[in-house]
């Protein structure tokens, strides 16, 4: 059963309120995290969000600083930096100088392979 429109005013910062009837019918309480995505057509799709960290406990607490982390690509990275390091596809520099000669000669390939 789909409910009425609502009208919602945006404010000072782009602050929404989400009318009583809309935060009932979608089970939203304060404190909640919503996901915002923009439609083709230029709607906005709020969706109501639980983040998780990493050991699996609600992120309730988290900041907002920390929140990037819990995103899908963030987590796809960190999955793929673990299995790097479980397989060895990773070098170990003694200095910082041995690195940055490292990375100067992988540009340098990088460059000629391009040419």
């Amino acid at each position: 059963m789909e409910m009425e429109t609502e009208i919602i005013k945006v404010r000072k910062k782009y602050q929404i309120t989400l009318p009583a009837a809309v935060r009932e019918a979608a089970g939203v309480y304060e404190g909640d995290f919503l996901t915002a995505q923009v439609q083709e057509d230029g709607s906005i799709l709020l969706r109501p969000a639980e983040l998780v960290e990493a050991d699996g406990a609600s992120a309730d607490k988290m900041s907002g600083d920390e929140a990037f982390f819990y995103t899908p690509e963030w987590q796809a990275a960190e999955q793929e930096a673990d299995e790097d390091l479980a397989t060895g596809r990773y070098d170990d520099f003694e200095t910082m100088v041995d690195l940055i000669a490292d990375l100067e000669s992988a540009e340098d390939e990088s460059s000629d392979s391009e040419a």
